[in-house]
């Protein structure tokens, strides 16, 4: 039996994730043995989100006919009390229904409600869309004020991870809006003792706790990490206030589950893409330090600066902070992959993958050689002049320098983090496994 719960907070106040830890203590006290909670992050360029888009998914025993008409109203009971209904954009949406597992599919929901939580996660999903699935299958659901909600609770009780990682939450009173408690230098202590089993609690470079918020709700602080295990040993050094609660999700954190594979002619606005292509213009600093480049798909590689092909901008924003060096240290002709959001026709940078460099060629006025005295400009696209002897001459001194990054991966810091974007510790740990996979299939381990 499944439980999905989604859209009870607000801006001001309140988080869906801590609604479910009350959930799990309310279906608890009434009997109900929970098997899984999983917090499911949605698209994170959803106009409608308030923080990070998450919906929450509580996975309890089913022992009797009655036990979904009771776990249902347990969630609505709780909704009806804790969501900010005040405010506009709050629209909370419920959904209890009973899936049983497809050996054959190895799936526990049927291929269509799969997709509409894929589609959840990398699209945009209607009302519509949600309500006609729901009444197809037959769920029990309720939606407040204009239902939104529904979405991310159907796609909650929808999700299947390829991937996932897992998080610890520890939350103060709901009520509590003043400055969190937590020492900072035990935070440090958690993530050396523990990375990188779990990372982005701080960010080292820019000495910044990042697992405590600052928002108005319940979160005191999360710990993200591969098993639950490693998130409990990362929190056992954390010293804070006394937590009111704390839960374990399951969740897809950390995964790139959001990341479509696309061609630049294809992307579509308010969708996350992994994107490959060759740099076509020296990258540029603009207002606020946000720095920026063109993407193009011409195939020549070309350093000229030839941007035949569809072109697409990307953008590292100041938040990013050293990371927008390396976006500096880009030249034409580059191949690379990006990853991230395409929004306002920018890609949001989260990381690139340098496939390969271009000579990074420079071009200065020659040396006269007569006066052996360096020529000046005569002017636009008018050559080069001694001003000694007054020699002329169309050709440039080409000077091939050498390159500040090298081929690999490069990230935002942790500080800039999507909820969603896989840190490369994750990455290189996953690219090994998938190494061993393959040799152990081979036959060559």
């Amino acid at each position: 039996m499944k439980i999905g719960i989604d859209d009870t907070d607000s801006p001001d106040g309140m988080c869906t994730t801590y609604l479910g830890a009350l959930l799990c203590e309310s279906l608890e006290d009434e009997g109900f043995k929970i098997t899984e909670k999983i917090l499911a992050r949605l698209n994170p360029n959803a106009p409608f989100k308030t923080r990070g888009n998450a919906a929450v998914c509580i996975v309890a025993e089913e022992k009797s006919g009655e036990d979904m008409k009771n776990a249902f109203n347990i969630a609505c009971s709780l909704v009806e009390r804790f969501s900010e209904f005040d405010c506009e954009k709050t629209n909370p949406g419920v959904v209890v229904c009973s899936l049983t597992s497809d050996e054959d599919l190895n799936n526990s929901v049927p291929d269509e409600l799969f997709r509409f939580y894929k589609k959840a996660l990398c699209d945009f999903c209607t009302i519509k869309e949600a309500e006609e699935l729901l009444e197809k299958y037959g769920f029990l659901y309720k939606g407040w004020k204009n239902k939104r909600g529904l979405i991310g609770a159907l796609a909650a009780v929808s999700a299947e991870f390829d991937d996932f990682t897992y998080e610890i939450l520890a939350y103060r009173n709901q009520f509590s809006k003043g400055i969190r408690t937590v020492k900072k230098d035990t935070i440090f202590l958690a993530e050396e003792k523990t990375y990188p089993h779990t990372w982005d609690s701080v960010d080292f470079e820019n000495n910044v706790v990042v697992c405590v918020p600052h928002t108005p709700d319940p979160v005191l602080f999360g710990i993200r990490g591969e098993t639950p295990d490693w998130v409990r040993k990362a929190r056992s050094y954390i010293i804070s206030e006394e937590p009111e609660r704390e839960i374990v999700y399951k969740t897809n954190q950390g995964t790139d589950a959001h990341l479509i594979d696309s061609d630049i002619s294809d992307i579509l606005d308010g969708r996350s893409y992994k994107l490959k292509g060759f740099v076509s213009n020296m990258p540029v600093t603009g207002e606020g330090g946000h720095v920026s480049f063109k993407l193009t798909e011409n195939s020549g590689g070309r350093s000229d600066g030839d941007e035949s092909g569809k072109s697409v901008r990307c953008m590292a924003y100041e938040p990013t902070k050293g990371f927008r060096d390396i976006v500096r240290a880009l030249r034409p002709g580059d191949s690379v992959m990006v990853c991230g959001s395409y929004k306002n026709e920018s890609i949001n940078l989260e990381k690139i993958y340098v496939e390969s460099l271009s000579d990074d060629i420079i071009k200065k006025p020659p040396v006269c050689p007569e006066c052996k005295k360096r020529m000046t400009s005569a002017g636009k696209d008018k050559g080069y002049k001694c001003r000694v002897c007054n020699k002329k001459s169309d050709i440039p001194e080409i000077i091939i320098a050498g390159r500040k990054i090298a081929p690999g991966w490069y990230e935002v810091p942790p500080v800039a983090r999507r909820h969603l974007s896989m840190p490369l510790v994750r990455k290189a740990v996953h690219d090994v496994c998938k190494i061993q996979d393959s040799k152990i299939k081979s036959g060559n381990m």
